[in-house]
């Protein structure tokens, strides 16, 4: 199912994530998935996709002094409980976090070997890269759950829409 993606900087230094779980879990709001880098990585990363799409906005020397700077940040992406979306995006603007939404497709999986493959084959037997994904399961007996953000969303969410119905 498509859903709504937050991800924020936050300072990379200890309690930062404590103070973010905090503020959501004191307004009621609980995090289904959540993944955590370094921003110079990020910075790295786009450096790279803007180099080979020759849509590079900076040099070289630009992007190595991003990188540096940036590794005094962490890229946090997280999911809002289903239905509360709007209201992290609200408290996240209250209390002057940095952050951008975009959407991601969230599929619950069974937990067993070749689940996560037959799935992910479907993007590129359509053609469709996947930009990252994370996810992460509870027990052996319990769902999966993965956050794939495709280039193409619409076209990602049909084959999602389609795996649902042959659940």
């Amino acid at each position: 199912m498509v859903r709504t993606e937050i991800s924020l900087f936050l300072k990379n230094e200890p309690g930062e994530l404590g103070r973010l779980a905090t503020l959501m879990g004191e307004a009621g709001i609980n995090i289904d998935a959540l993944t955590i880098q370094d921003a110079s990585a990020y910075v790295l990363e786009l450096f790279k996709a803007r180099g080979k799409s020759l849509k590079r906005i900076a040099s070289a020397a630009s992007y190595n002094s991003m990188r540096k700077d940036s590794a005094q940040f962490a890229l946090i992406r997280l999911l809002a409980e289903d239905g509360k979306t709007n209201a992290a995006i609200d408290l996240l603007s209250q209390h002057d976090y940095t952050f951008d939404i975009m959407p991601v497709i969230a599929v619950q999986l069974d937990n067993k070997p070749g689940e996560l493959a037959r799935l992910s084959s479907k993007f590129g037997e359509a053609g469709i890269n996947i930009n990252y994904v994370y996810g992460s399961v509870a027990g052996p007996d319990a769902k999966c759950l993965f956050v794939f953000c495709p280039e193409d969303i619409d076209l990602a969410s049909k084959i999602f829409t389609t795996h649902k119905k042959a659940q």
